[in-house]
C-alpha cells in the first residue's frame, strides 16, 4: 500500500475490523517511513455496471465519488460517516442485484435522493440542487414545497 503522504511504498497493518456491514474490512495503518497513519478499506471486488453520463460518456463506477458527493451534501448535518456509507453500499448492492451491463447516472442520481430523503431534509435538498441544477430560486423553493407536503 501506497502512503498517501509520503508515497512510500511499506507500512504496518496496526488494527483490522470487519466494517458493521460486514461487507469490508477497515485496516489501521502506518508509513515504515513518515510514520503517519491511514486507514484503508478492503472489499471483495463485485461487478458492478458502467455509468453512462448524460453527455453520453460511459465511466466505471466508483463508490468514492457518490461518497463525496454525499458528504458534500450532509456537510455540518447531524449525519454520521457511517450513515453516509451504507447508503453508498444500499446503492452498490441494489446495481449488483440488477446485473445490468450499464446505468444511467440519472438513475443512480435519484437512488441517492431517494435515500437522502429519509436520511436528512436539508442534504436532500443541497444534493438536489445540485444534482437537478435548480436555474432560479422558484424551482428551488418548489422542491422545498414538495418535502414539507
Amino acid at each position: 500500500m501506497k502512503c498517501p503522504f509520503c508515497g512510500f511504498k511499506n507500512d504496518k497493518v496496526l488494527d483490522s475490523r470487519e466494517s458493521k456491514d460486514g461487507q469490508s474490512v477497515r485496516r489501521r495503518r502506518e508509513c515504515l517511513k513518515c510514520s503517519k497513519r491511514f486507514t484503508t478499506y478492503e472489499q471483495v471486488e463485485q461487478f458492478l455496471p458502467v455509468v453512462v453520463k448524460k453527455d453520453g460518456r460511459r465511466e466505471a463506477f466508483d463508490r468514492f465519488k457518490i461518497l463525496n458527493g454525499i458528504k458534500k451534501a450532509c456537510e455540518k448535518r447531524p449525519v454520521s460517516i457511517d450513515a453516509m456509507e451504507a447508503v453508498v453500499s444500499d446503492i452498490e448492492r441494489e446495481l449488483q442485484s440488477k446485473l445490468e451491463k450499464e446505468v444511467s447516472a440519472t438513475i443512480i442520481g435519484d437512488m441517492i435522493m431517494v435515500r437522502l430523503k429519509k436520511l436528512d431534509d436539508v442534504a436532500y435538498v443541497r444534493f438536489a440542487s445540485v444534482y437537478r441544477q435548480f436555474k432560479d430560486i422558484s424551482e428551488f423553493m418548489s422542491e422545498i414545497k414538495k418535502l414539507l407536503n
